[in-house]
């Protein structure tokens, strides 16, 4: 699968999907900094991304009004470690088909 990683998300997130063979992408290393959320989910979807971000209210209402390929909400937690597990099991739990234009929480 094809991820864009928000900027609020912490950036260790990319080296675990990476690690598990999937294709990873920065926001910061696509488009500006300032863009808007709208901004965001378009790109995202113009290039076939699943969004990951931390973001919840903006996302969860763009989501029910832009067309996506998916959004991943990650839910902060204590610790870096728990917030890369609970991803792990996103992925494990729904495979690509659960995440793929869904929204979701890890």
């Amino acid at each position: 699968m094809k991820f864009l990683l928000d900027h609020d998300v912490p950036e260790d997130l990319s080296y675990l999907l990476e690690h598990l063979g999937h294709e990873v992408t920065l926001l910061r290393n696509a488009i500006p900094r300032d863009s808007t959320d709208d901004e965001v989910l378009r790109f995202a979807h113009a290039d076939a991304c699943i969004l990951i971000t931390c973001n919840r209210n903006d996302f969860l209402r763009l989501a029910s009004q832009l067309p996506h390929h998916g959004v991943i909400i990650v839910i902060r937690r204590r610790t870096r470690a728990s917030e890369r597990a609970a991803l792990f099991q996103l992925l494990e739990r729904a495979g690509e088909s659960g995440i793929r234009n869904n929204v979701n929480f890890a």
